[in-house]
């Protein structure tokens, strides 16, 4: 029996694009390819607890205030409903 699998889409800054096309290059590999390990290997190695959970998320530049325009959109009805996605 196969493992479901989900699709997430990522938007990178100039910069983590760049160094992701880079390391795609010199690895013959399709960037995606590169993102979904890199991906999967920061999950696996991530610690579930909480407290790191919110530390990661605090580290996030911008991240707290992209949260809070993103609640103030969907409360102006300006959000996409989930059954639409």
């Amino acid at each position: 029996m196969s493992n479901p699998s989900s699709r997430v889409n990522v938007i990178l800054d100039d910069e983590h694009a760049l160094k992701l096309r880079r390391l795609a290059e010199r690895t013959h590999t399709n960037p995606g390819t590169i993102a979904r390990s890199l991906l999967s290997t920061a999950l696996e190695e991530a610690d579930p607890d909480p407290r790191d959970v919110a530390a990661l998320l605090d580290g996030i530049p911008g991240a707290f205030e992209s949260a809070r325009q993103g609640l103030a959109e969907a409360r102006a009805g300006r959000g996409t409903p989930l059954e639409d996605l």
